[in-house]
């Protein structure tokens, strides 16, 4: 419902290959550190963005989406489900082209208003697990 096929491809394959990683650390620990991993290792030029601000996987990190001051092309969200849906809309206000909210990350409400405001959008789903399967 929130993940067609020919969404996630388009996502993956010709929206853009700047993704700025929401929650994104140096927590090895955590799935961002790893799916970010995944999406360099696919081409992609990941952005950190935490309030640590921190290098990660060699890329600057940035508190926030607003503070990045280059254009990103898609927005992954590894925040709580409560915080994404702002996450979503600061994704718009920035000009971002799509929004990827990761595998437990579900805010319907966002879902729509993200969609409505002509933006892609996958919801509860993983890139790292999806791009491979592109083939």
């Amino acid at each position: 419902m929130y993940a067609d096929a020919e969404t996630i491809r388009r996502i993956l394959t010709s929206t853009g290959d700047t993704w700025a990683v929401v929650g994104l650390s140096n927590n090895q620990s955590r799935a961002a550190y790893g799916v970010a991993d995944v999406l360099q290792r696919y081409g992609k030029r990941i952005v950190p963005v935490h309030p640590k601000a921190e290098t990660v996987h060699g890329e600057q990190g940035y508190a926030t989406l607003a503070d990045i001051p280059f254009d990103v092309d898609v927005v992954d969200v590894f925040v709580n489900s409560n915080l994404a849906g702002a996450v979503a809309d600061e994704a718009a206000a920035i000009g971002a082209k799509a929004v990827w909210f990761q595998l437990g990350v579900i805010d319907e409400d966002a879902y729509e208003r993200t969609r409505a405001s002509g933006l892609d959008m996958v919801m509860d789903r993983c890139p790292a697990i999806e791009i491979p399967r592109l083939g």
